[in-house]
């Protein structure tokens, strides 16, 4: 069943569907309907092609100072153009960025606290902010102070923006096929390896958590000082 789904092209599905499997047998053995779990006893591995790593498209470093320019410059919506310097000062993950709300934030503490429930390992994450990401908060509590998020959507402010602002914005600026919201983050890791900064600091900074979920929950708060010291 599960190498037919992903004969269609559906690996993720697939994947998906074996482990559904095998919560259903957990529950038919719970309940005396079977003795065994034969889903246990197949990894994801065993049986599906691997994925292939998905590389996203950013700019080489020495090109990064004329995007940034460039985004000061950008010709379309205050809210977007806030949107894309806070995502380069603080390198999250796209859905990260526009679901943020104002409540996250604490400008005495300098610091950006993402809920679990927002994060992809969901586990909390905290994002040090530096003094140019505290002004670009600032500009922006003038536009959207009044909603409940950073960056409401143009046609329902009741909404955050839509995950493909960004990387319109992008290409309306000539990136395309050059640059990502994403690409911000892969961009960041490389520099500040280059500069010497400590890999844990930086892969946690990134999200970039162990799995298990116990090891995360705690790690997300560590070397927050020289985490703060690295963002700025």
């Amino acid at each position: 069943m599960v190498k037919a789904i992903e004969k269609r092209g559906a690996r993720d599905i697939a994947k998906r569907a074996l482990k559904t499997t095998g919560q259903i047998f957990r529950y038919a053995i719970a309940h005396g309907y079977s003795r065994r779990n034969p889903a246990s006893e197949i990894r994801p591995g065993d049986i599906l092609k691997s994925a292939r790593k998905v590389n996203y498209a950013r700019v080489d470093a020495n090109e990064l100072p004329d995007l940034l320019r460039a985004i000061e410059v950008y010709q379309g919506t205050h809210v977007t153009r806030l949107a894309l310097k806070l995502m380069a000062l603080t390198f999250v993950r796209t859905s990260e960025l526009i679901g943020a709300k104002w409540s996250e934030f604490d400008p005495e503490a300098t610091r950006w606290d993402i809920p679990a429930e927002r994060m992809k390992m969901r586990t909390p994450h905290i994002v040090p902010l530096s003094r140019q990401a505290l002004d670009v908060l600032d500009t922006l509590r003038t536009l959207t102070g009044q909603s409940e998020w950073l960056f409401p959507g143009d046609r329902n402010a009741k909404k955050p923006m839509s995950n493909n602002t960004i990387l319109k914005a992008l290409e309306r600026m000539g990136y395309k096929g050059r640059m990502t919201g994403h690409g911000f983050r892969g961009r960041a890791s490389t520099i500040l390896h280059e500069q010497g900064y400590a890999h844990e600091h930086i892969e946690l900074q990134l999200a970039h958590a162990p799995r298990n979920a116990v090891s995360a929950a705690y790690n997300h708060a560590l070397y927050l000082e020289p985490r703060a010291k690295m963002m700025q």
